[in-house]
């Protein structure tokens, strides 16, 4: 049964996300994050009136999947957006993976709400950058542009794990695999993205390969991304949202 305090907590989350991004460069912006990060690490599955299941479940539910039959592999539930911030909920089918993507001048908070993800985190790093340097990137005809990056860190997130954070310059990078079975995250973006100011999702893939049974380098470390399209085989499809309405 969902909690007597359902309602209200979403709101609080939405209005706390609305303090703290209205002024991200403010004196007390450590203070509000914080407070947002606690709020956001209360929030569960049946707060927003949602059972663990996958699109497909949903699409099934609602009569079959409009897009021309075949099921997204990730769809969005819009919960609200202002000129600071959107928030909405992911849902993964299982084996789904949302590609290594960047954020460009936006904060992110991301808390799994059902099911296990696996996060892999990466930074930009400026051409010249102090360090060593990573091996050149191989040719590839017709990729995009190259670039240096920091690959942080490779984890699992579950309902019990603290939310997963972002920032313009931190973990930037992301990519998103639902592990054993579907899975759904609350996100926020801050502020949305906004192509026409310069904040527009670019996608990338790691140039590198792994001889078979061979195990992954220790992290960090420096790798080469190249910037490509988005993937034939990602796009996401959109549900309503089923969950206390959020007023701001």
């Amino acid at each position: 049964m969902p909690r007597d305090n359902m309602a209200s907590l979403i709101q609080r989350v939405a209005r706390q996300a609305r303090i703290t991004f209205r002024s991200p460069a403010g004196p007390a912006f450590g203070e509000n994050l914080h407070r947002l990060q606690q709020l956001l690490d209360e929030v569960r599955a049946e707060d927003l009136h949602l059972a663990p299941r996958g699109p497909s479940a949903a699409a099934a539910a609602g009569g079959g999947p409009p897009w021309g039959g075949v099921v997204p592999p990730v769809s969005y539930m819009h919960i609200c957006e202002t000129e600071s911030f959107s928030m909405g909920v992911f849902l993964l089918r299982s084996g789904a993976c949302i590609p290594l993507h960047d954020h460009p001048g936006m904060n992110g908070m991301l808390k799994v709400l059902y099911g296990t993800l696996r996060i892999a985190c990466m930074d930009t790093l400026p051409a010249g950058a102090a360090g060593p340097a990573a091996a050149p990137p191989p040719p590839a005809a017709g990729s995009g542009p190259c670039l240096r990056a920091l690959f942080r860190s490779r984890q699992h997130y579950t309902p019990a794990s603290p939310p997963c954070l972002l920032s313009p310059h931190t973990d930037n990078l992301h990519q998103i695999d639902a592990v054993d079975g579907p899975a759904a995250f609350l996100d926020i973006l801050a502020p949305p993205y906004d192509p026409q100011h310069g904040r527009d999702c670019h996608y990338y893939r790691l140039l590198e390969g792994l001889p078979a049974g061979a195990e992954p380098p220790a992290l960090p470390r420096e790798v080469w991304l190249v910037e490509t399209p988005q993937a034939a085989d990602f796009w996401c499809g959109g549900e309503p949202y089923p969950g206390p309405r959020v007023c701001l």
